[in-house]
């Protein structure tokens, strides 16, 4: 057989101007990432350094929207250049965002307002009120008081776009308490809601009467992630424990008689009550042993990851059928350096002469695998992003990263079709963003396209 032809960027648009393509829009989609991705690992395409800036405060990235002084600015990044989308009024300390997540509309539901259709920041504020905001102006449109009976701090999907899980910070305890040896049975609460229109699942305390010594617990995909200092991580059905164990099913907005007070939903100063409190051991599910309770669980059929719960093995991961535990063979084991083995080996060195692997994603639109390599040269490192094909491995293209790369900061980059970001955290809370975006060669495109035609 003859070598593969390699697909033909400006064939492909001129199809797709003729309508040749299937009216599928999923296929028409398919197609146009297809275009992007060759011109994206196409020899003349560069991805150029088009603003940089620095903050006191955490930088967020969020498809295409970048976020600084705590959520309140928001610039996009799919102009040529970013943009400023809007900036909230200034605020005092006790009403900062403290963590975010950003909804888009579902496809295929009614909605009963509007602004439901467009993009919305969920937002949680230092003083526990849930916060909708318009992800375009910054406009809240929804706001619920969460209680006052605890510090809630972060926000998580449980599952992806539909429903949310608010986790409050730990409960240490008084330091009185904590003298005189007495421990607070509640380590936690979980606060979930169904999204758009915004209705409350429940709210869950993690009691350690009922799971022992527990050090921290989660909820994803429905499942309770529970989580023990020796590494031991537990699952159980939050839909089980929630049938079993409501006390009372509330809802937004009406009025409510709880512990001898009466108030709205979600509303201040009473909020949402706990109304999910454990009595007795749940059934569980499944356990398994992790260093450091790192635990993923995913695929088709279901399979989960860990790292073998030895200090030897940090930074070493491996994939397990959930039917029957065994490693699986025919998948591969993935190190904490980016490298993909077939078996476990130790990781690179960070040898200061040595190029290192610092970040490896993946590219789902692109089908793309991207990695950081640095490389120390004397003082100062340098890093390139790397893309790779994900069916072969082979190496696509190669960008250089202008800045310098030092290995003691902590570092974010994100790969997002045609920009490339890169957040950087520096001692004394400074934090950096640099913004690449893809261009061609005006000459060299040129060619390249009465070359194809």
């Amino acid at each position: 057989m003859g070598p593969t032809r390699k697909p033909n960027v400006c064939r492909r648009l001129s199809r797709r101007a003729l309508g040749f393509f299937a009216r599928d829009a999923g296929v028409v989609q398919r197609t146009n990432l297809g275009i992007l991705r060759e011109l994206v690992c196409q020899e003349s395409t560069k991805f150029k350094n088009v603003w940089t800036t620095h903050s006191k405060s955490p930088i967020a990235y969020e498809r295409g929207r970048i976020y600084f002084d705590n959520y309140r600015c928001c610039v996009s990044s799919v102009a040529s250049e970013p943009k400023k989308l809007y900036e909230m009024p200034k605020c005092s300390k006790s009403e900062k965002i403290e963590d975010a997540l950003l909804w888009e509309c579902p496809v295929g539901e009614v909605l009963p307002d509007p602004s439901d259709y467009k993009s919305s920041l969920i937002a949680l504020t230092a003083h526990n009120w849930l916060l909708r905001i318009s992800a375009t102006t910054g406009r809240i449109l929804e706001k619920i008081y969460l209680a006052s009976y605890c510090k809630f701090r972060y926000l998580s999907w449980d599952t992806p776009q539909e429903v949310i899980a608010v986790k409050s910070a730990q409960n240490k305890g008084s330091p009185v308490a904590r003298q005189a040896g007495i421990q607070q049975p509640i380590l936690l609460y979980l606060a979930v809601f169904q999204v758009l229109p915004f209705s409350l699942v429940g709210v869950l305390e993690i009691n350690k009467r009922i799971f022992g010594n527990v050090t921290d617990a989660t909820l994803s995909h429905g499942i309770l992630i529970v989580m023990y200092s020796s590494g031991l991580v537990r699952l159980y059905s939050f839909q089980a424990i929630t049938e079993q164990f409501m006390q009372q099913k509330l809802d937004l907005g009406c009025a409510c008689r709880w512990g001898g007070t009466t108030g709205t939903v979600g509303e201040a100063p009473f909020g949402i009550p706990c109304n999910i409190k454990i009595t007795d051991s749940p059934p569980l599910l499944f356990e398994v042993s992790s260093l450091e309770n790192a635990f993923q669980i995913g695929g088709h059929p279901w399979h989960y990851i860990i790292t073998p719960n030895k200090k030897k093995q940090k930074g070493v991961f491996h994939i397990c059928a959930l039917k029957d535990n065994l490693l699986n063979e025919n998948l591969v084991t993935i190190t904490a350096s980016g490298r993909v083995v077939r078996k476990c080996f130790n990781l690179l060195d960070d040898d200061p002469e040595q190029e290192t692997f610092k970040i490896v994603d993946y590219e789902d639109e692109l089908d793309l695998l991207s990695v950081v390599a640095v490389t120390q040269i004397d003082a100062e490192g340098k890093a390139h992003l790397d893309f790779h094909c994900n069916e072969h491995g082979t190496l696509l293209k190669s960008i250089p990263l202008v800045e310098s790369w030092d290995v003691t900061y902590s570092h974010e980059v994100y790969f997002d079709r045609d920009l490339v970001l890169h957040i950087e955290q520096k001692p004394n809370r400074v934090f950096s963003c640099y913004v690449y975006q893809m261009v061609c060669d005006p000459g060299e495109e040129e060619e390249i396209l009465n070359r194809s035609c």
